[in-house]
């Protein structure tokens, strides 16, 4: 049996191998590229002899899974999947396992960073202190008493939602296709919830529902005071009309960590030319600990489909 880890996983060589020979012992011959490549004739090079292939964000597309004529798993290091060729691993019998969880704390730490930092000017009050100026012009806002809507109540939501209610914001508002019973969250349609909160944070996952979910009309209901985080994936909101809602003053702010595609982003992109936005770098999920949490669950997938208990299984 050998697993091949084809990408680094953000994890050091040196501990990710040990934490793989913790887990799988020898059972497994392992095959590990601390280099990231993307064109297929190369991945499936890597990939042609493996049972079993560890991959984070790397895409994965039908050429790939076709050429590796052995493989029987994917463990992906990500909670999403919509960078790899599903239709084709059904087709040939691959299953899928991700490592849902291990970003919760990591993803809803960053949102709360990046709406403090709209909240409470925190670019440009870095600015403005080096150039010997002063809080004019620069009073921010509390979380207290706010509005705030969550779209999509996974696990990383509802931290978030909790969380909200932790800084004081006592109405939280949720949209999701699956409702759960939580006291201080209230359920309300899509619409509802966007003319209605203060801030309103995206958790929902990228499928054929939720691709330009949050277009020009959606954004056009919002108030004018309005914050919107995306933490969740680029292609949920239409940058475009965002920009659009952002430039003319139609929202009051965004923070994103997500777009269309891996960074690196062109320099023309959209929201990189808006008033009161913050973007970074697809980072939410990227700490220390969450790294080597997903690690521990990339091997653990591993050991449970050995043992016939298959786990996060997409």
């Amino acid at each position: 049996m050998k697993l091949v880890i084809i990408e680094p996983i953000g994890v050091e060589k040196e501990r990710l191998l040990s934490l793989a020979a913790e887990a799988l012992g020898d059972k497994i011959e392992i095959t590990y590229y601390d280099t990231k490549v993307t064109d297929t004739e190369t991945l499936i090079e890597r990939g042609k002899d493996a049972d079993i292939i560890a991959v984070s964000n790397l895409p994965l597309n039908e050429d790939v899974i076709n050429g590796c004529k052995n493989l029987k798993l994917l463990s992906v290091a990500f909670t999403g999947v919509d960078h790899i060729a599903m239709e084709t691993c059904k087709k040939n019998g691959v299953m899928v396992c991700n490592c849902a969880g291990y970003s919760t704390a990591a993803v809803a730490d960053l949102v709360f960073g990046l709406i403090i930092t709209l909240y409470r000017n925190i670019i440009p009050c870095n600015k403005v202190i080096r150039e010997e100026g002063t809080k004019d012009g620069l009073i921010g806002f509390e979380l207290e008493g706010k509005k705030f809507g969550v779209i999509g109540t996974g696990t990383i939501g509802m931290r978030v939602a909790n969380i909200a209610r932790a800084f004081g914001c006592e109405e939280v508002y949720a949209y999701s296709r699956t409702q759960k019973e939580v006291q201080g969250i209230t359920y309300v349609d899509l619409d509802t919830l966007l003319s209605t909160c203060d801030i309103v944070s995206i958790h929902t996952p990228l499928n054929e529902s939720t691709k330009g979910l949050i277009h020009g009309e959606k954004l056009a209901l919002m108030k004018k005071n309005a914050i919107l985080i995306n933490t969740a994936r680029g292609p949920i909101v239409d940058s475009k009309a965002l920009a659009d809602a952002l430039n003319s003053g139609k929202i009051a702010g965004a923070g994103i960590d997500v777009f269309e595609k891996e960074p690196p982003i062109e320099k023309d992109h959209p929201l990189f030319h808006t008033p009161n936005t913050v973007v970074a770098p697809h980072i939410g999920f990227a700490t220390k600990e969450a790294l080597v949490k997903r690690a521990v669950i990339v091997f653990d997938n591993v050991v449970k489909w050995m043992e016939n208990k298959p786990q996060n299984v997409m």
